[in-house]
């Protein structure tokens, strides 16, 4: 017996304008078709290419993401 697997399926562009003001790392990362741990090191660098707030967690700013998106 296999162990099924979830697949993350991409957001489109309109879906991501309906998310609340801020989003977790790892929703933003499926967003951005990057892996979290490719955003969590971009953030750590400063590197981040969305406003990341911190308040314990990390939030990204759903509509930098959409700016983001929007430009590609």
């Amino acid at each position: 017996m296999s162990a099924a697997r979830a697949v993350a399926v991409t957001p489109t562009l309109a879906e991501v304008r309906n998310w609340p003001a801020t989003v977790s790392v790892p929703a933003a990362a499926l967003a951005l078709g990057i892996s979290q741990s490719q955003l969590y090191a971009l953030v750590k660098r400063g590197e981040s290419p969305v406003k990341v707030l911190d308040y314990g967690a990390k939030r990204v700013v759903t509509a930098s993401l959409v700016r983001l998106l929007e430009a590609a």
